[in-house]
């Protein structure tokens, strides 16, 4: 069951006034107001009279035209049995993946590439670790991984400053790969890395654990899956009912 739950920016996030009948800047503001730390970087009539979609970070809200309630949750079209919010959330979700380049990530190519997949992944997560352990088998069904850190434990921590030491080494795949199969640390090292950048995706992505798998249109699979269901999953993407 979706669940579409109502909630005023004034509860959420403190109290934010505007004028009645407030324009699409208005909305703008008041969202700028209520949530400061985020980019507000859409707003659109949604489906619904009266009610704009906002796309911020990336993450999307519905907020009333007088900019006084906000919205999280999912829009859905009955009639259709459609997720009008999963369809838009997955959009935005590529986009940020595109944003984040893959200059900005460490990939494992397919020889012969038929899929791509988004991981976001912590050294020390076991599942993260099964994951990368049957890499051979991912590569194998034509499944490029490309991959971004969210080390659970937080900034500072040992699993962060091991994907740190692993963006920083000369043969980051390789690092990547002794540091799953090792218990201890890979040396300690410290460059110009994009960690901090993962894991500020991660929060807009709203990860909750890892690995957490993306496919190409940004729809997001939580959890590990062996290769061949992955298989299953980005067919069954490619080709719907």
């Amino acid at each position: 069951m979706i669940k579409i739950i109502r909630i005023t920016t004034a509860i959420l996030f403190g109290l934010v006034c505007v004028t009645a009948n407030a324009d699409e800047e208005a909305i703008r503001k008041a969202l700028s107001q209520a949530i400061p730390a985020s980019k507000v970087e859409t707003i659109s009539p949604s489906v619904i009279k009266g009610l704009y979609e906002a796309v911020v970070g990336a993450n999307i809200y519905y907020v009333s035209e007088d900019g006084k309630y906000l919205i999280q949750g999912r829009l859905v079209d009955i009639a259709a049995r459609k997720d009008l919010t999963e369809e838009k959330l997955n959009g935005t979700h590529k986009l940020a993946i595109e944003h984040m380049g893959k200059e900005n990530m460490i990939i494992f190519k397919a020889k012969i590439p038929k899929y791509t997949v988004t991981i976001f992944t912590d050294i020390d997560c076991g599942y993260c670790r099964k994951l990368h352990s049957e890499l051979d088998q991912y590569l194998a069904q034509g499944i490029t991984i490309q991959y971004l850190f969210f080390p659970r434990a937080g900034k500072g921590s040992e699993s962060y400053n091991k994907a740190v030491s692993v963006w920083c080494s000369d043969d980051r795949n390789a690092a990547l790969t002794a540091a799953k199969k090792e218990k201890t640390a890979p040396p300690a090292k410290t460059c110009d890395n994009p960690v901090d950048k993962h894991m500020k995706l991660a929060e807009d992505f709203d990860v909750k654990g890892t690995p957490m798998i993306v496919t190409e249109t940004g729809k997001i699979l939580p959890g590990y899956l062996p290769a061949n269901q992955l298989v299953e999953a980005l067919e069954s993407e490619k080709n719907p009912l």
